[in-house]
């Protein structure tokens, strides 16, 4: 079961059982370096925001996905992360946007395992996100505890709704999603696409 210290702190209800199963108990240290967590098989990582620095190993988070694992998370084929790109996706705007990172320190230099985003449309009082895990660090709740985290991050905000694109072939995007509580409409523009959404 999760932790408190993973717990929302809103007055909203909380998340469904069955996706609070996927986390191990987690760590309560929390420091300038961000929240200690552990994984349900038990590793740990730190959970914080992207920082300015993060460009080099979010390079080789990219170049370490499968290419199946980066058309799913960004729609279509790509074969490198450029730096520009990569520059672009560290150094955010926190006023329409947030970006969590999981890293293991474990590893020399330290790698980001998983990373977590929101992109804020106040005419829409909505947010885009976006979750990708790298697949030896799939299926222990880190997807989850991303998800989770980026949907309390926009009820702070006092948004309407968090919403996504994704194919229908990841299944684990979609089931998770449908644990959390999201609605699921197809695209009729965009075959072997939905839209997922959850009202906050």
């Amino acid at each position: 079961m999760i932790s408190a210290s993973l717990r929302s702190t809103t007055p909203h209800p909380p998340l469904p059982p069955r996706s609070r199963e996927r986390y191990a108990p987690a760590l309560t240290v929390h420091t300038t370096r961000g929240e200690r967590v552990r994984s349900r098989d038990g590793r740990e990582l730190w959970l914080r925001d992207i920082e300015p620095g993060d460009v080099a190993a979010l390079q080789r988070c990219f170049a370490r996905q499968s290419p199946e694992d980066i058309r799913r998370r960004f729609l279509h084929a790509m074969s490198e992360l450029p730096a520009p790109m990569a520059r672009r996706l560290c150094n955010i705007d926190p006023t329409c946007e947030t970006a969590l990172v999981l890293v293991d320190e474990s590893a020399r230099p330290a790698e980001i395992r998983g990373v977590g985003r929101i992109y804020v449309d106040e005419s829409a009082d909505s947010a885009e996100f976006s979750v990708i895990v790298e697949h030896d660090w799939s299926r222990i709740g880190l997807g989850a505890l991303l998800m989770q985290r980026l949907v309390d991050d926009c009820r702070r905000r006092g948004l309407a709704e968090i919403w996504g694109y994704v194919l229908l072939e990841n299944r684990p995007m979609l089931e998770l999603c449908r644990e959390l509580g999201f609605t699921q409409r197809l695209m009729p523009d965009e075959p072997g696409t939905a839209q997922i959404t959850l009202r906050l």
